[in-house]
């Protein structure tokens, strides 16, 4: 990498190099679902609690945020 492109990156990502990660650095955000990949039983997102942390209601397994769910 020359140097004048590093320093472009370096202003850009207020001195890191790279990307940002999954999902650009952000979280998903509010209104989404966490989702049962088993049965597909939905229930919405709660603020600060993880849905792989969640139990599905209908068969115990483990749920997912719907932005995760392959389609």
């Amino acid at each position: 990498m020359n140097e004048n492109k590093m320093n472009s990156e370096l202003d850009k990502n207020n001195g890191r190099v790279g990307g940002k990660g999954r999902n650009k650095g952000g979280a998903f955000g509010p209104g989404s679902y966490c989702v049962c990949n088993k049965c597909g039983t939905k229930i919405p997102h709660k603020r600060g609690i993880k849905c792989t942390t969640i139990k599905c209601p209908e068969c115990g397994h483990t749920m997912i945020r719907q932005e995760l769910l392959k389609k």
